[in-house]
């Protein structure tokens, strides 16, 4: 595929693009008081601190606040990415050769951050039936004696859905029955579709939990590099895993120190971006449904949340092939399911960020396809 899309590209044909995810390659025009709040005098100090600067987590503190949720600031580490909170937390629960649980579909990011770790990754199933739900009998079968947390994505990528509160309840139930964490990724848990607040995992008690997120998603800024967990759980569970994240995170000091002085204005600029960051999904949503409308033989998958789409085709050879064929045959950029762990063939997954001419005509060209 990335040969295809290598021979695209040098043929100087256009390319519709519908994989765009990173917001400042989107058209998005952005608040200058952005670099303004990067210019602080006390940037030029060093005091490192091992969970993060006192004023940046009390910022991220404040932004579970204004979302419902009680999360101190002392129970929050600051990393550069998600990527590397999930490398604490493996690194914090796992001896080389210990088991995650995964969902899939879910992207396909985890497989390299548990190869970097040594850690192994077994995935369980989220089934669809009139929209996702987890598959918790398989989960619990794939629970053995090195497993040492469960992933869950709050809503998954691509597929979009939510924890329910039912599925939050039966996935305390068994990690702490099981001696395992919850390690709760959510990045897009504010970019719900029907523009209603959801709660999260931040500052859930029955079980040792993880939760992640960062502003990359929060506020379209993935290029200022932050991101935080916060940990929750039972007291003296909470307490030790603590104390070892402490160690870990000590050891790379990763965080700089302008980004987390800034790191209130930031959040506090989230909003406005946020609205007409979801004002083209959803638009973007419409034109699906209604070029979907016109036909049979496609159709999307129910979702909640995020800025993906999933397409169901025909699955008259493998997702890869089609999605070859698009860039070839119809200038269309896509992605197989496969990518995102597809159980089986006819899936193929859109992002919902491109513009919305772009976006038309890429859906256009992708129906007239089949």
């Amino acid at each position: 595929m990335s040969e295809a899309l290598g021979r695209h590209r040098a043929s100087g044909r256009p390319l519709f693009d519908l994989t765009v995810s990173n917001p400042t390659e989107c058209g998005f025009a952005y608040d200058a008081s952005i670099l303004s709040a990067l210019a602080n005098p006390a940037g030029l100090a060093y005091t490192p601190e091992a969970r993060g600067l006192d004023v940046a987590r009390s910022a991220v503190s404040d932004y579970y606040a204004a979302r419902g949720d009680a999360v101190s600031p002392g129970d929050i580490f600051l990393t550069t990415s998600t990527s590397e909170a999930y490398s604490f937390v493996f690194r914090l629960l796992c001896n080389p050769g210990d088991e995650i649980l995964i969902p899939a579909p879910s992207y396909p990011l985890f497989d390299y951050l548990a190869e970097l770790s040594d850690v192994k990754l077994l995935r369980y199933p989220l089934v669809y039936d009139h929209g996702w739900q987890v598959d918790f009998h398989e989960l619990e079968r794939a629970i053995s004696g090195r497993t040492r947390g469960v992933i869950v994505v709050h809503p998954n990528n691509p597929t979009g859905q939510f924890c329910k509160a039912g599925e939050v309840a039966r996935l305390n139930e068994i990690c702490s029955g099981a001696s395992l964490a919850i390690i709760a990724d959510e990045v897009f848990l504010d970019f719900a579709l029907n523009g209603e607040r959801v709660g999260g995992f931040a500052g859930n008690l029955p079980a040792l939990t993880f939760a992640l997120s960062g502003i990359s998603k929060i506020c379209g800024l993935p290029q200022m590099k932050m991101a935080w967990l916060s940990v929750s759980g039972p007291a003296d569970l909470k307490r030790a895993a603590m104390e070892r994240l402490e160690v870990i995170a000590d050891t790379f000091l990763s965080m700089n120190a302008p980004v987390q002085l800034a790191l209130a204005s930031f959040l506090e600029l989230r909003h406005e971006l946020q609205r007409r960051l979801m004002e083209r999904v959803r638009a973007n949503l419409a034109v699906l449904d209604e070029r979907l409308a016109t036909q049979t033989t496609c159709s999307r998958l129910e979702c909640e949340g995020g800025w993906y789409a999933v397409l169901r085709v025909p699955a008259t050879r493998s997702d890869e092939e089609l999605a070859i064929e698009l860039i070839s045959a119809r200038d269309v950029y896509l992605h197989p399911g496969h990518f995102f762990d597809f159980s089986g063939d006819g899936y193929l997954v859109v992002s919902l960020l491109a513009a919305k001419s772009v976006f038309s005509e890429a859906i256009l060209r992708v129906i007239s396809f089949f």
